[in-house]
């Protein structure tokens, strides 16, 4: 049985997710103690608890200490005999963070798999937003040979949640993508490709019915349009209003054909502008950076490069937290070394 340690780095609950997905695909048990416990309230809370039972149903696991405030788990996977999974999260937790986990437990499955998510937030503070992944992570993970379409039925925001999204995974086999030819392995060939350059900024801007007298989607995308014109690049950035349980905004961008990803979310007291601006100053950034992935995708990446059977890399901004937490995790499951070395004002990071 594996020993981790959920203290590590940050002692957040990535560590829960990621091992537990790699537990399924290894088929090696875990035991995870001290989850959470850099968080002013450690222990699981609800999206993980989520998670935890979304996998263990997926694979028939056996678990110990699955309740909310746990700090350990015990963790046996067995296999996956189901071609359907419900899923209920009855706050207003990511519904993105429970996505990419059954993502990562389903990586080469020989099966097609629907999962349905009944509750939940789609835009949430420290975590990937739903359109996010579909429109950043998931093109992304294409590029590694991972299929998946991801529909949003409802929208969910704090505190109520209730959102609605269904997730369909196609039976796939990763292969090795490196996005960029400086950030291949040491003595590696390069493998597929360089980074293809920004022709266009896309975005959706989205707010409750309940703001849309206030104008709040429009005056949000309007705001990032404003100085996203300094790059003189086409902008498309939709306004949607959504039916939802609480009140809410978010406004979610990306580039094309390179993609790179950046948002903000609306809170009570924050001018809609201000949403917009944040969005839009984040995405220049790493714009300008030339980086060819952004600094949240990065640590998303991780899991699915070492399962790869060939050479992936990347350039990013910023090594965060979250990266080194998923690099320690990945390398704990799976006898592969990452690369970490610096690349100019970038870090190359590769397998």
């Amino acid at each position: 049985m594996l020993e981790i340690d959920g203290i590590y780095l940050e002692g957040g609950g990535q560590i829960l997710r990621t091992s537990m997905a790699l537990s399924c695909l290894t088929k090696n048990p875990i035991h995870i103690y001290n989850i959470r416990a850099g968080r002013k309230q450690p222990g699981l809370k609800a999206q993980h608890l989520a998670s935890l039972l979304a996998v263990r149903d997926l694979y028939n696991a056996k678990i110990e200490g699955a309740k909310i405030g746990s700090k350990e788990i015990y963790f046996h996977p067995d296999k996956i005999d189901k071609e359907e999974l419900k899923i209920k999260i009855s706050t207003a937790g990511s519904v993105g963070l429970v996505l990419q986990t059954i993502f990562l437990s389903s990586v080469n499955t020989d099966r097609n798999l629907r999962i349905e998510v009944d509750g939940g937030g789609t835009f949430g503070k420290w975590a990937p937003s739903v359109v996010y992944l579909q429109k950043v992570f998931m093109p992304t993970l294409e590029k590694f040979g991972f299929k998946a379409n991801i529909k949003i039925l409802k929208c969910g925001f704090y505190p109520k949640g209730g959102a609605k999204v269904v997730a369909e995974i196609f039976p796939s086999k990763l292969k090795g993508f490196s996005i960029d030819r400086d950030t291949r392995p040491s003595g590696a060939p390069f493998s597929l490709c360089e980074k293809e350059g920004i022709e266009k900024i896309n975005g959706i801007s989205i707010a409750s019915e309940n703001l849309r007298n206030a104008r709040v989607a429009e005056r949000q995308a309007e705001s990032a349009k404003q100085i996203l014109r300094t790059l003189n690049l086409p902008i498309e950035i939709r306004s949607k209003y959504v039916s939802s349980l609480s009140a809410g905004t978010g406004i979610e961008l990306w580039t094309s054909p390179a993609i790179l990803g950046a948002n903000s979310l609306g809170e009570l007291g924050k001018k809609a502008e201000k949403v917009g601006e944040e969005a839009a100053k984040e995405l220049i950034d790493e714009i300008n950076s030339e980086a060819t992935v952004d600094k949240h995708l990065a640590d998303q990446l991780i899991p699915f490069m070492a399962l790869t059977k060939g050479n992936s890399g990347y350039k990013v901004s910023e090594l965060t937290n979250h990266t080194k937490t998923n690099i320690w995790v990945t390398e704990k499951f799976i006898n592969r070394k990452f690369e970490v070395k610096r690349a100019g004002d970038l870090y190359g990071v590769c397998v």
